[in-house]
């Protein structure tokens, strides 16, 4: 009889993009499919978009994540019990558009999981977590005990201007503190803006998220170079994704469900016997090749 892991697992496969490889037939040498780190630089049309997403959120592979393993979430999933998520910044809970972010987030999650029942807890954290929004959010963390935690960080502390140093160690210690507690962590990046696009503090900070996200071992959503491929488009400029006040419209807010949706989907066919984040061999997903007709992460038909 088929266990129940081995059937999330396969399931966890077809929603990523993947379909089973023939049974009889020997498998090929190891080719590796390589997630690009941060900052790496793609000639235009040199990397297709990934079909998964809504196609006005389609962004490249290398624009949009690096992964790393979520043992907590596996465990939840091994465990046959609901997926605990908290949501965690400033488009995380609000009014108008930002209030239905969670429920975006949690239709694209169990779109990408089948079977899968996810709860995801939005909560706002306003404020620069280098003058104590971070002691804020372990208050958070200890309240909802989630199996993830879904972090949008930076943009306020970029907007403030603290301290990099400051800000780097504020993130560093808190992310060590949620894993301390055997939760997993999977962190956004922050919003891109093309009035800040030149502003080198702006891209300090985001380059410090990055940097935290590498040595901690942890997922990153990399929405700021996602938003800044969008709005790039010919057709497109960032004021389609970006409402007032510096807030995401209800288009950008389903753009970052999808992204991180993404992240979480490929980040859960890591290994747990290699190391933490890097590049993704094929030889390590289970039994499984590229299907391009699999299963979609965008909630919402592709005509709307």
């Amino acid at each position: 009889m088929t266990s129940r892991p081995t059937l999330w697992m396969a399931a966890l496969v077809l929603a990523a993009g993947l379909s089973p490889a023939p049974a009889q037939e020997p498998a090929p040498a190891p080719q590796p499919t390589i997630v690009s780190p941060p900052n790496a630089a793609a000639a235009p049309g040199a990397e297709p978009l990934d079909p998964s997403l809504s196609p006005e959120c389609r962004v490249p592979g290398s624009k949009l994540y690096t992964l790393a393993k979520l043992r907590a979430v596996k465990m939840a999933l091994k465990d046959k019990r609901p997926v605990r998520v908290l949501a965690v910044g400033s488009t995380s809970a609000g009014p108008g558009a930002s209030a239905t972010y969670p429920m975006k987030l949690e239709t694209a999650l169990e779109r990408s999981l089948p079977d899968v029942d996810v709860v995801v807890e939005a909560r706002g954290l306003q404020g620069e977590i280098a003058s104590g929004a971070a002691e804020r959010l372990r208050s958070m963390v200890a309240d909802v005990e989630p199996d993830l935690v879904i972090w949008q960080v930076g943009t306020h502390d970029a907007l403030a201007r603290v301290e990099i140093d400051a800000f780097g160690e504020a993130l560093d210690e808190t992310v060590k503190w949620i894993k301390s507690h055997e939760m997993d962590v999977v962190l956004v990046d922050p919003l891109y803006t093309a009035s800040l696009a030149d502003d080198a503090y702006y891209s300090s900070i985001v380059r410090k998220v990055q940097e935290v996200a590498a040595r901690e071992g942890v997922p990153l959503v990399q929405r700021y170079e996602a938003m800044r491929y969008l709005s790039g488009r010919a057709e497109k400029s960032e004021g389609h994704m970006l409402g007032r006040q510096f807030r995401l419209n209800d288009l950008g807010l389903r753009c970052m469900a999808e992204h991180v949706t993404r992240a979480i989907t490929l980040s859960l066919l890591q290994p747990d016997t290699t190391g933490t984040a890097g590049p993704v061999l094929k030889s390590d997903l289970p039994a499984a090749v590229r299907d391009p007709n699999g299963p979609q992460v965008n909630p919402t038909p592709d005509g709307h």
